[in-house]
């Protein structure tokens, strides 16, 4: 179901600021050095998911200072919705795989089936090391047995969107991490979830 522009607006104008732009800043200079750190004199192969990793992934870049290598992966469970259902590949990266040590970056933890499957596809290609470094870690008991090595915030178990993560497709860029307000006007209800 496609959303108006002015269900967006509404539903933006009605979200909660969760993290603020410096706050979600700030996090990312802390990863970025402890990515640094552990990866910078190795060579990394940095691996964005699409559609969400694609802001965390660049705000990450501008902050590195050592050489690396970068593609991208496409997986998702969501495919529009808001509920994860089967995971659904739509590209895996094209620089070989074997011998590298590689970095995964996404925007969300959420339950954690996609970036485990992600993580165990490169496994699979060979990767000598594969981490993983999340924008967002969102807090409940219904997650996957995977844990990202670097996260940058944790937040409550909410539908959020903003930097790489969207509200039905929209408002990847929003300036800070927001929660929906479920008794938004803005908010409609979602085809792919149970009525």
């Amino acid at each position: 179901m496609s959303l108006t522009a002015r269900q967006v607006h509404t539903a933006f104008a009605d979200a909660e600021l969760l993290c603020p732009k410096e706050e979600v800043e700030a996090a990312l200079d802390r990863m970025a050095g402890e990515i640094g750190a552990r990866l910078g004199a190795r060579d990394p192969l940095i691996l964005c998911v699409m559609m969400g990793g694609l802001i965390p992934t660049a705000r990450l870049l501008a902050r590195f200072d050592f050489p690396l290598q970068l593609d991208y992966v496409h997986a998702t469970r969501y495919r529009g919705a808001t509920r994860g259902g089967e995971l659904h590949w739509k590209c895996r990266p094209e620089t070989p795989l074997a011998g590298r040590v590689v970095l995964v970056v996404d925007d969300i933890l959420d339950e954690g089936w996609t970036l485990a499957a992600i993580l165990e596809d490169c496994r699979a290609r060979g990767a000598r090391e594969v981490h993983s470094a999340v924008l967002v870690s969102k807090r409940h008991d219904r997650k996957a047995p995977v844990a990202a090595d670097y996260v940058g915030v944790e937040v409550e178990d909410r539908y959020v969107f903003g930097y790489g993560m969207d509200y039905r497709g929209y408002l990847r860029n929003a300036p800070g991490i927001y929660a929906v307000r479920e008794d938004s006007p803005g908010i409609v209800s979602d085809p792919a979830d149970p009525a």
